[in-house]
This record gives structure tokens, C-alpha cells and sequence, in this order.
């Protein structure tokens, strides 16, 4: 530790430290970010839990690993949670708050941490709300690093409009505070299923969602955004005059695929599968760590892929953790009825590697930010259908840049059929209507996939840093 001191002595490095939520759609995109400063020379001192830590080295060559300073806070838990649970992808959805409320121990370590070494920059996520007036305290500039993408912000009431949401309908339309058109809000039935626990917390011990993102906001120096001003301009210049602060974008964050890794036995099935299939031919289906349909939801995904008659490949996953008590079933005779042509596979993917095969030709997924930034990558366009969070909205946002196509859903209860499936997964793939989407993110990759375009995000991000340390 003494060491990042001492090379920071010539003004011209930073020392930032990095505290993401607990939830690894956050804890990856600040590894990112904190490998790209480290390889530009500056030092990042990477916090949190020890077991979340511990999961995330073995995503690292061993020259990054020890380049990042690993900073592991003592993490107590709390008496509802299982006693090895650090991550929102260990438990089932209705214990997220009390991870919450465990996450806001860490204030005492954290402070002690940073009064110990005091970084130029710290960069906080959304949850710990109480972050911000201690590293004003200690006189350490504060950034918020947000996971999302910027339009999901523009639905946060900002400072000086009278507050006027207290419902879930109150959700569905275009607030006041945006000036320009957008379809991209939510349907009633996204905002009722996130009323609770973002904007009322039923949870004792708990701050709701928008409350933690609102102190976060108003208390930070500046606001970093995973985005680029190529996929959302407006809402970028929005969020900075709505909040009267600098807004950065720090480009998407575009994963690479490192082909030291050596080939897994589990990597080696999966290509042995792929390569018996024909290019743009096979759907890929993916719903993440956080998002879980209902066994109804499933049983529909199931069904519309089987009905759809297209090639599949489906990295399942079936529980939200290992004490998670409801796992789902495929519907019964699915995989006997589709084992001539689909997949599944229930152990780990090495998604980047799959997305970059000839044969994947579209992706079926819940459209998290890091999902759809990974299909665009690689040039495959989506069929989207979200569950949790602001899915939802970041597939409009897609579908409004014709990079991906979503399931038709009932607007107030959100059902769909296998019919409403089997219908997008062959526009999309086959239809003459669906060649926009396929055409569209070929150009949507040279954004997405440029890594010149990201160097140049990443060097004028630090260059703010810098100047304002």
C-alpha cells in the first residue's frame, strides 16, 4: 500500500479506488474499467468482499491480478442471508434486501480503508447511499460509476421537479423532465414488479433503490456512465443538465476474447456441437445471474423455442443460488423432443467464445446491459425479453436502434406465449421484416466492437481525473 503512495507522487498517476455493488453485472464492468487505468499506469485499489474477490482472480492473467490492489472488507452478513452469500447470484430474489442492508456494513472497514491510504478518485456504486459526505469528508473526489446505460437514469426524478410518481402507473409514462420523444418506459407491468423495494421498501432495515441512487447522485463530484455518446447522445447531455454536474461516458466496456485461456473441456463440447451446425443458423440463449422467469414464463420460453424449429444452444440455469428452493423444470419431453437440434448445457459457458461462433446467428436473452453489449460485440442481433430491473427498458432502447427485436407481452399482467416466442425468435433469425435488426447491429459492432474507440473514452476519462484530482 505504502507503495501506491510513492508512485503517485508526480501528479501525474492516480490512485482510484473502486467499490461496486454486490451483484457481478457490477463487480465486472468496474474490473474492466480498473484494468484498463492499471494498464495505462495508473493503480486502482479494487474493494470488496473476500469470497467475491476470490471469484473474480481466476477471470485475471496473473500479471493483471497483481497489478490491481485487492482490498478485501470483513463482510459480517446478516442472520437472514446463507452464511457464504457475498452476491446477489448466491441467493434467491426476496433475500437481496438483507444483502443490502449487509453490503451497508461495510461503511466502518471502507472508511477506515480509505482514510488509510486516500485515493485521488473513488468510484462508488449505486447502493451505499452514505458513501459520498465521507469521502467529502476525508477530501476525496467521488465519482458514481453506473453499470447500466445512461437512459435508464432519465427516469430518476432530479433535483427541482416536484415529485408526482407515487405509483406504479405513474411509471409508464414519459416524465416531464425529458424533452425529447422515446417509447423507452416502462410497461405497468415492469413497474409494478420493481415498485416495491425501488421505490417503497417493505424490508425493515432497508433504504429503497431510487433513495440509494438519489444520495449516490446528488452527493458525487461527477457521474461515469457505461456508455458512449454514439448509442445515446441525448440522454447523456440530459442526465449532465439535469443534475448540473459533469456526466462521462467511459465507452461500453467491450469485453476481449483472450485466447491464451486454455481450452476446456467444457469449451471443446460446445465447439464440437457448434461446428455441426450451419452459420447464423443456431439461437443462443442466455438469461445471466440475476434475471429468473416464472415457471409459467419458462415453460413458454421452452415451448416457443421447440415450436420456433430452430437450432438452439441454451447455457440453463435453473436457480438464483444454491439455496435458492424453487428451481425450474423444462417442460416434460422437451429435451427428448429436440435433442436432433438443440442443446442444453447446465454447467458453466464460456459465453464470449460462444457468442463468437459462425454458427450463432441470433440471441434469445433478458437484455442486461452486459448481455447486450456482448451480442453486439459479436455482431448478433437479440430477441429480448426482460424479468427484472431495468431490462426491460434497455431492450426498447435496443429495439428503438434496431438492434434487437422484443417478445409482444401483455401490458399489465406481462404474459406472452410460445406463440408470441416461436413469432420473434423466425423474424428475427429468417424474415424478410427481421433483416433491419440483422443488418443493424453490424453496424451497431463497429461502436460496440472498436477498440480504438474505447482507448479514446477510457484516456479522456482519466485525462478529467487528472486534471480535476
Amino acid at each position: 500500500m505504502a507503495n501506491i503512495k510513492e508512485k503517485n507522487g508526480d501528479g501525474t498517476k492516480l490512485h482510484v479506488a473502486m467499490f461496486p455493488w454486490l451483484a457481478f453485472g457490477h463487480l465486472v464492468p468496474h474490473l474492466e474499467l480498473s484494468i484498463l487505468m492499471v494498464q495505462k499506469g495508473h493503480n486502482v485499489s479494487f474493494i470488496s468482499t473476500p469470497g467475491n474477490i476470490d471469484r473474480l482472480l481466476p477471470r485475471l492473467p496473473e500479471n493483471l491480478s497483481s497489478a490491481i490492489n485487492f482490498v478485501k472488507l470483513p463482510f459480517a452478513g446478516h442472520k437472514k442471508l446463507p452464511v457464504d452469500a457475498e452476491a446477489t447470484t448466491d441467493v434467491p430474489f426476496d433475500l437481496v434486501p438483507y444483502l443490502k442492508i449487509a453490503f451497508d456494513g461495510l461503511r466502518v472497514p471502507l472508511t477506515e480503508f480509505l482514510e488509510s491510504l486516500k485515493p485521488d478518485w473513488l468510484l462508488q456504486d449505486f447502493a451505499p447511499y452514505w458513501l459520498p459526505p465521507i469521502a467529502r469528508r476525508l477530501g476525496i473526489k467521488n465519482a458514481y460509476f453506473g453499470a447500466f446505460n445512461c437512459g435508464i437514469f432519465g427516469i430518476l426524478k432530479p433535483p427541482g421537479f416536484e415529485e408526482y410518481r407515487k405509483s406504479p402507473e405513474d411509471f409508464v409514462t414519459k416524465p416531464k423532465w425529458v424533452p425529447f420523444e422515446t417509447p423507452v418506459f416502462f410497461q405497468l407491468f415492469e413497474s409494478k414488479a420493481i415498485f416495491n423495494g425501488a421505490v417503497v421498501e417493505s424490508t425493515e432495515g432497508n433504504i429503497p433503490d431510487l433513495d440509494r441512487i438519489a444520495g449516490v447522485l446528488d452527493g458525487c463530484d461527477i457521474i461515469v456512465i457505461r456508455s458512449c455518446n454514439e448509442y445515446e447522445t441525448e440522454w447523456l447531455e440530459l442526465l449532465q443538465d439535469l443534475h448540473r454536474k459533469p456526466v462521462i461516458p467511459v465507452g461500453v466496456l467491450p469485453p476481449k476474447l483472450d485466447e491464451t485461456f486454455k481450452d476446456t473441456d467444457a469449451w471443446l463440447s460446445t465447439k464440437k456441437w457448434l461446428d455441426s451446425r450451419k452459420t447464423n443458423s443456431v439461437v443462443y440463449v442466455s438469461f445471466g445471474t440475476e434475471a429468473k422467469p416464472s415457471q409459467s414464463e419458462f415453460n413458454s420460453i421452452a415451448l416457443g423455442l421447440e415450436l420456433s424449429g430452430l437450432p438452439f444452444f441454451w447455457a440453463l440455469r435453473t436457480r438464483r443460488g444454491p439455496w435458492d428452493s424453487e428451481p425450474l423444470e423444462l417442460p416434460e419431453g422437451f429435451e427428448e423432443r429436440t435433442a436432433d437440434r438443440g442443446m442444453v448445457w447446465r454447467g458453466w459457458v464460456e459465453q464470449l467464445r460462444t457468442l463468437n461462433h459462425d454458427s450463432i446467428g441470433l440471441v434469445l436473452s433478458h437484455s442486461g446491459w452486459n448481455t447486450l453489449i456482448e451480442a453486439v460485440r459479436f455482431a448478433k442481433p437479440m430477441v429480448m425479453i426482460g424479468f427484472v430491473y431495468g431490462q426491460g427498458f434497455n431492450a426498447r432502447v435496443a429495439e428503438e436502434k434496431k438492434i434487437g427485436h422484443m417478445i409482444l407481452r401483455e401490458e399489465t399482467t406481462g404474459s406472452f406465449t410460445k406463440e408470441d416466442v416461436a413469432q420473434a425468435l423466425r423474424l428475427v433469425m429468417e424474415g424478410e421484416e427481421g433483416k433491419v435488426y440483422r443488418e443493424s447491429v453490424k453496424d451497431m459492432k463497429g461502436v460496440f466492437g472498436d477498440m480504438e474507440t474505447q482507448d479514446r473514452y477510457v484516456d479522456s476519462f482519466l485525462d478529467y481525473l487528472v486534471t480535476h484530482r
